[in-house]
Formats: C-alpha cells, structure tokens, sequence
C-alpha cells in the first residue's frame, strides 16, 4: 500500500470520529507489515481523561486482534466547520501519549506520515519524534 492510500483512509476515519467536547477529529491508519490497514478515530469523553486518540484506538485494534508488527501510519485532523463536516487542516502530529504507544511495538525508523489541507505532506520517523523512549 502506499503512502496516500492510508492517507485517504485516515481522512475517512476523521468522519468516523465522536469529538463533541473539542470539535476537532483525527483519523489514523495503521499499516501492520502483512499488509493489513488497521484504522482508528479519536473518541471524547465528557470525563476527558478516558478519552481516546485515533492512533491509541488503532494501535489497540490491531494488538487485541494479535496484529504487533507494523511499518507505518497515516494521521489526519481538523476541526469542524460550520456545518459539522471536518475540514482536514494543518499537519497533525501524535501527541506523547501516543508517540509512548507506538514505541512499544514500533522500531524507531517506523514511518509516521502526516498531511494537511493543502496536500503538503511530512514523513517522520517514530526514532525523530520520540528520540529517547522510555521502554524496558
């Protein structure tokens, strides 16, 4: 698969979303080495902290389904706009939380690609966004 293929499949994933507390929705899609694509969306809660990110609910589908190789993942997000619809907007990078998630079943040279609006797009390595991961 390449590159904007999980990239419109993370854009779709953002409509899948339930953001009703922050408006924005995020969308992932998580490339396992078989080739499968796991997806995720972020999940709001009105707590806050049970709150999901669309990384964490991706990474966690697959693990759960005993999927714990992967090699790249696609994440897009914005806001709403007026009409609810979501309007993909600047690069939307993993926060830590997430970054921590994905060291603990990716190699540091695993991809993280990111997209905006304009179609521009950002490929990292998890290694250059989390350079010194806390594992065991």
């Amino acid at each position: 698969m390449n590159y904007d293929e999980l990239i419109k499949t993370a854009v779709e994933m953002t409509k899948k979303s339930y953001a009703p507390y922050s408006h924005f929705h995020v969308g992932a899609a998580l490339l396992a080495k078989d080739g499968k694509v796991w997806t995720g969306c972020n999940i709001e809660n009105a707590a806050y902290g049970p709150s999901n990110c669309a990384e964490r609910t991706a990474i966690f589908k697959a693990v759960s389904e005993g999927c714990k190789e992967f090699s790249a993942i696609a994440i897009m997000g914005g806001p709403e706009d007026e009409n609810g619809n979501v309007k993909i907007g600047d690069f939307c990078s993993p926060c830590g939380v997430c970054r921590q998630v994905l060291s603990e079943f990716c190699d540091k040279d695993f991809k993280i690609i990111l997209a905006n609006g304009k179609g521009e797009q950002k490929i990292c390595t998890l290694g250059e966004l989390l350079p010194l991961s806390f594992s065991l």
